[in-house]
């Protein structure tokens, strides 16, 4: 081996090591993750080891082994983005930090104690699911008017989606007694599956939960919506630029941007359990009107003039 080659591993063996736990599959959030990053000085090969990525491609019975290569690998800190790698990582591990973002509401799902004094070794951002359900179920009640049924998308793996599912439960009562039927999917290989269920329930409309399957196939569930004529919302703008009717939801861009804060909180001493999980500031709405032209469906002024992208 070439002696400059040699120092500068041996260089690299001396710097921290992050680790990416994902539900999903590579994701745009690791560039602004490592925006973020550089920002406060952290650079890959420089300040920092090459981060260890972990990508379960949404198969969640995975997230345990790849959890435990995250600690093998020594990681000084492991990222979770999503509820659902959160908890695992959690489980696996009480002493490496872990920095979760948009993990719904952490409090409710068992992750943490507290948003102010989370404790144990997680903290980070949450997306606060309950209440952005509801807020999604009305927008699409107003998109349609005359809906009677939405069918739920739910991972049952997700510790988020319970909160999510009560929160769109109570929005729907204060609208006239709307009807929600649940259908699942645990991974790719169930989104078919899924949406057929919700046309066999006659269906008049589909709210899609945030979830790291759903943001990694974004375009299979937007053509999977149309494909079947249901009018969507879903979480992630993404999804929406992929040709679904709706999203509105905590900007994760940002969001995933933020969190390299808190790495650089944790690298530079501070303890996970002293750092406050921060709550969302920043959501989008975007409206896809060729998706709604395709559906036969006419956005209301209303509903246009609240959002933040009208994608023509």
């Amino acid at each position: 081996m070439p002696l400059a080659a040699e120092a500068q591993e041996y260089k690299t063996e001396k710097l921290p090591q992050l680790g990416w736990l994902s539900l999903g599959s590579r994701s745009a959030h690791v560039e602004s993750f490592r925006q973020g990053l550089r920002e406060y000085g952290w650079v890959e090969g420089q300040t920092i080891r090459p981060i260890g990525f972990r990508w379960a491609d949404g198969n969640a019975d995975r997230l345990p082994d790849l959890a435990a290569e995250l600690v093998l690998l020594k990681s000084d800190v492991i990222i979770a983005p999503g509820a659902t790698a959160a908890a695992v990582a959690a489980r696996i591990t009480k002493t490496i930090p872990i920095i979760m973002f948009a993990a719904g509401d952490p409090v409710a799902n068992g992750i943490v104690a507290s948003l102010a004094r989370p404790g144990g070794n997680v903290t980070g951002l949450a997306s606060i699911s309950s209440a952005l359900s509801g807020k999604r179920l009305q927008l699409l009640r107003e998109a349609i008017p005359k809906a009677k049924r939405i069918a739920v998308l739910v991972n049952p793996a997700n510790p988020s989606h319970p909160v999510a599912l009560h929160g769109a439960e109570d929005a729907a009562r204060g609208l006239g007694g709307l009807q929600l039927e649940v259908v699942e999917y645990r991974g790719r290989d169930d989104l078919v599956a899924a949406f057929q269920a919700a046309r066999r329930k006659h269906a008049d409309g589909l709210i899609a939960l945030d979830d790291s399957v759903t943001f990694s196939y974004r375009a299979t569930i937007a053509e999977l919506a149309a494909k079947n004529r249901l009018p969507a919302l879903h979480g992630y703008r993404e999804t929406a630029e992929a040709g679904g009717l709706m999203a509105y939801g905590a900007d994760q861009v940002d969001q995933s941007r933020r969190a390299a804060s808190y790495v650089d909180k944790i690298l530079r001493g501070a303890k996970p359990a002293d750092l406050p999980i921060e709550q969302p500031t920043k959501f989008e709405f975007v409206i896809n009107l060729k998706a709604a032209k395709d559906l036969g469906l006419t956005i209301p002024r209303s509903l246009l003039l609240q959002a933040d992208q009208v994608i023509e």
